[in-house]
Parts: structure tokens; C-alpha cells; sequence
């Protein structure tokens, strides 16, 4: 093992591309903590980027870096100017395993402390490429690497089993209830608005290091529909605001704004430690006539997401979806007692979903090991 330089191994690449309509286009929304490959992007022509990137090169988010955002890019894009695009010198790392040096703690937290800017801090490459790291010899990485992706190729499989899960839980909404816009078990027809007994957003306080409760952002409603507790802050709050912005368990939290393919994020709270919601989170408060899993799955269906979409569609920069749109929403009311089989369907998902994302988080544990190791 040597110790070497992070720009002695790799080396920003800076492209500007001129007509990237048909370019997938991936901004600091996609990147997902934690996840080493890139799974999610958008397809928005009407987008202003005009970084490029390749296929095999590194994504890293350089603003606010504590977010821990970095991701392989699996095809050549364009992406936002707050991320920085990294490529292997092949001649001193292996290509694969670059992502590992860069999605590892040691180096966020470098990066953090090389971030500038009170607001919204960003680091620069001039930084990034001073940080250090062992690194083996060439002849010895190959054995590292295959360890390391083998390790990433089972998280993956998990992942799926979580992702099929969840689409299960779809599929029996469906199965149960029918397609939404066509009722054709002729249900009652009502709003969100009808169906909620409070509506509140969440506070624009800032986070601090040693709060009272967790603080839930719009980074921990996933898309699939699930709440991730992976990355969260801490806030204080004062007893006047606290009523409007705390969640407790059979709350719903809908995202009410990111970029137009990403708002409409919706996750039921089914924690019993009450959180904070940022004001970028609408809290909906059950009034009893449908359950909190039911509202969650009908807005996650893709019909619903389709629906979102083009709610949002109007939009100029951040998409949003405000509270009155919400409860303006259609949707059908089955009997209550319909309803609770689902919910015991959804709580059995829950289960599994947990024990998957345990062993996810045992391979996390094992990467994190090999390269401190």
C-alpha cells in the first residue's frame, strides 16, 4: 500500500455540450446517498445544463457535501454545475474501483471541511484533489475490486427484492381497490382535502448539531415511497411552532417541491418518535375516513405520479405542488373496513422491506471496512 493524492489518481473533467437535447440529465437530486451507482435521472429537455459527463466517470455532489452525494454515471449526460465529474487515471487506479475512494466517509468529511460558503457550501476540485488515501498496488486491486462490486452486485439484488416488494403493495392496491379513475366498484368519490383533518408545511428553521427531535427533509422520502432515516439532522424548536411542523405516527408527508419528476414524494409515518418536517414537506393528518397507507399507495401509484407530473408540469425552476392543490386532489373512499386488510398487507411489506435493508446495511458495513482496511 502507498499513500497517494486523490488528483494523483484521478483528475476533474470539465466538457461543455452545446445541444444536449436527447442527454439524460442528472442534477444534485439524484444522487442518492449511499448508493455508488447512479439510478436515477431525468429525461427534462427544457433544462439550462451544460456540463458533460461519460460513461465510467464519477458524479460528485460538491455542494453541501455532507449530503455524502456521488455516483457512477452508467452513460454520458449532462448534469448540473454544483456537480463535480471525476475520471480514473488508468495508468495508477483501476476505473472501478474509483468509485469506492470516492463514495467513502473519509472523503466527504474531508470534503466538508474544504467547503466554503456559510448558505450553501461548495468544494472545490483544487481541494478534493489533495485528499489522501492507501491505495494498493496495481497488481492487488483487481482482487479488491472484484470483492468490492460482487459486495455491490448482492446490495443491488436486495434492493430489487425491496423495489418488488413495494410493487407488490401496488399491484394489491389495484387488485383490491380497482384503477382509481375508473371506480369500478363504484366507491365514494372525494378530495384529499375531505379526507384530512390537518394540513400543515413544515418550518424553515435551520438544523443544529445537538437538537431535540430528528429533521426530516425531502432527501428522506424516497421515491419508491418509503421514509430514509440513512442521512438526517437535528432541530430545536419552540413550543409555538412545534403543533404545526411535528409528525406523528399515521401522519402522511407528501414533497412538495424538487425538480417536476421528483415532487409529489409521498411516505406514511409509521414511527413512534415524533420528528420535524422542513417547510418543503406538507404534513396531512388522517381525520379517520381512509388510512394512512391507503393515501400513501394512491399517490404513489404511477397513474398518481403522472398526475403529479403534470400538476407540477407548469413549473419554471423547482417544481411545486402547494397544500390547497393537494387536498384538491380526487380520490376514491372505500369503506373503512375494506381498507384495513391493505394495511395489514402494507405492515407485513414493512417487515420485509426491514430485513432487507438490514442486510443492505451489513454490505455497507463490509465496503466501509475493505477500504479503511
Amino acid at each position: 500500500m502507498a499513500k497517494v493524492k486523490l488528483g494523483e489518481v484521478a483528475r476533474e473533467y470539465k466538457a461543455t455540450v452545446k445541444d444536449a437535447v436527447d442527454l439524460p440529465v442528472v442534477g444534485l437530486e439524484h444522487l442518492i446517498p449511499g448508493q455508488v451507482e447512479l439510478i436515477q435521472w431525468s429525461e427534462d429537455a427544457d433544462n439550462t445544463f451544460t456540463k458533460g459527463f461519460k460513461k465510467g466517470q464519477m458524479l460528485f455532489g460538491r455542494r453541501r457535501a455532507y449530503l455524502k452525494k456521488a455516483a457512477l454515471a452508467p452513460f454520458d449526460g449532462i448534469c448540473s454545475g454544483d456537480i463535480t465529474v471525476i475520471e480514473a487515471i488508468p495508468e495508477r487506479i483501476m476505473p472501478e474501483l474509483l468509485p469506492f475512494v470516492i463514495q467513502n466517509d473519509s472523503l466527504f468529511d474531508y470534503a466538508v471541511e474544504k467547503s466554503a460558503g456559510s448558505l450553501s457550501p461548495r468544494v472545490k476540485w483544487e481541494h478534493l484533489k489533495n485528499y489522501e488515501f492507501e491505495l494498493p498496488e496495481m497488481e492487488h486491486q483487481r482482487e479488491l475490486v472484484d470483492l468490492l462490486w460482487a459486495m455491490t452486485r448482492t446490495k443491488k439484488a436486495y434492493q430489487e427484492l425491496v423495489k418488488q416488494t413495494y410493487e407488490l403493495v401496488k399491484s394489491q392496491f389495484i387488485e383490491m381497490f380497482g384503477v382509481p379513475a375508473e371506480n369500478a366498484h363504484g366507491y365514494e368519490i372525494a378530495r384529499i382535502g375531505d379526507v384530512v383533518c390537518d394540513v400543515h408545511y413544515g418550518t424553515s428553521k435551520k438544523a443544529s448539531d445537538d437538537g431535540e427531535y430528528t429533521y426530516l427533509r425531502m432527501n428522506n422520502i424516497t421515491y419508491g415511497g418509503e421514509l430514509d432515516l440513512t442521512d438526517t439532522k437535528r432541530i430545536s424548536i419552540s413550543e409555538k411552532e412545534l403543533a404545526g411542523c411535528i409528525v406523528k405516527k399515521g401522519d402522511v408527508l407528501f414533497n412538495r417541491t424538487n425538480s417536476r419528476d421528483l415532487v409529489g414524494k409521498t411516505c406514511a409515518f409509521n414511527l413512534d418518535e415524533p420528528m420535524i418536517i422542513a417547510g418543503y414537506i406538507i404534513r396531512l393528518r388522517m381525520n379517520g375516513r381512509v388510512l394512512p397507507e391507503y393515501l400513501s399507495t394512491f399517490l404513489n401509484l404511477d397513474s398518481s405520479k403522472k398526475m403529479l407530473f403534470e400538476m407540477a408540469k407548469g413549473a419554471v425552476g423547482q417544481a411545486n405542488i402547494n397544500a390547497q392543490e393537494v387536498q384538491s386532489i380526487q380520490i376514491v373512499v372505500p369503506p373503512i373496513e375494506m381498507q384495513l386488510p391493505f394495511q395489514r398487507l402494507v405492515e407485513q411489506s414493512d417487515k420485509s422491506k426491514f430485513e432487507l435493508t438490514q442486510a443492505i446495511s451489513r454490505i455497507d458495513d463490509m465496503i466501509k471496512a475493505l477500504m479503511q482496511g
